[in-house]
């Protein structure tokens, strides 16, 4: 492909799998996605919550499936996949699944580090790989890596979140690349915060109450609008992409402002 083929995503008659599609962004991507025509092969951890995200997107068409999984459990993964081409393999992936960890260094153990990455970075890699080869021998296919702006932004008391999805933007980079002349397009989605549990679960700092929070209708809507464009990076809310291009050309002053940044919240500036 040259520079110029872009591939807007068409959702219509495309057989999708997702990822993390039981709760929040992705139960609500695949209702979505359910509803432009797509055929939903659903992933999750969660059976109950998984059939519930089955059901909405039963109310718009039919076909879809359900795989309960633990992507950190490479057995289960590595069945997963070989179900998954049972199927009749995909024509687009969505690596939505993932973990936050919102602990600052002093909070962080080996341990900790070494899962979020696994879950984050390593098993949306694994799962792409063994989906690439059909997508490849097909001549055609696409890969949507969810990453976030943490990846870009070196967002504060996240080293171990911003670690991972970082791994994961560059590796989509490099992968973009690879895959570029076997007609296979990637897009990388860099979401704000994004108004869901996420952050909310155990073992987790609280965010700070002056982070705006974004609906997850729009960050859909957001990430939808991209793929049409057939974007390689994808920031929602938009803004973001101006504030990384910043960071790049400075990133000595981009941390010091964190810094002042966080001082300002523990009343201390």
């Amino acid at each position: 492909m040259s520079e110029s083929d872009s591939t807007p995503f068409d959702p219509r008659g495309a057989r999708v799998l997702l990822t993390g599609a039981s709760s929040g962004i992705g139960a609500a991507l695949a209702e979505r996605l359910a509803a432009e025509g797509a055929t939903l092969g659903l992933v999750g951890r969660d059976a109950g919550r998984l059939a519930a995200t089955l059901a909405a997107c039963e109310a718009h068409s039919t076909g879809h499936r359900s795989f309960v999984c633990d992507l950190a459990d490479w057995d289960a993964l590595d069945a997963l996949a070989a179900d998954v081409l049972a199927w009749g393999g995909v024509d687009c992936l969505i690596n939505n699944a993932g973990i936050p960890k919102h602990k600052d260094v002093f909070h962080l153990d080996a341990e900790t580090v070494d899962l979020v990455m696994r879950v984050n970075y390593s098993s949306p890699v694994r799962l792409t790989l063994a989906l690439l080869p059909h997508m490849a021998e097909r001549g055609s296919g696409r890969i949507v890596m969810v990453s976030s702006v943490a990846a870009t932004l070196s967002s504060p008391g996240e080293g171990a979140y911003d670690a991972s999805k970082a791994a994961l933007s560059v590796f989509s980079e490099a992968m973009a690349i690879d895959v570029w002349d076997h007609g296979i397009r990637v897009n990388i989605v860099y979401p704000g915060v994004v108004d869901t549990p996420l952050f909310l679960v155990p073992d987790n700092d609280p965010l700070s109450p002056d982070i705006e929070k974004i609906p997850v209708a729009e960050f859909v809507d957001g990430m939808m609008a991209g793929l049409a464009e057939d974007r390689l990076e994808i920031y929602v809310p938009a803004f973001f992409h101006d504030i990384a291009k910043g960071k790049a050309q400075n990133v000595g002053g981009f941390i010091a402002g964190s810094v002042g940044w966080i001082r300002q919240q523990q009343g201390r500036a």
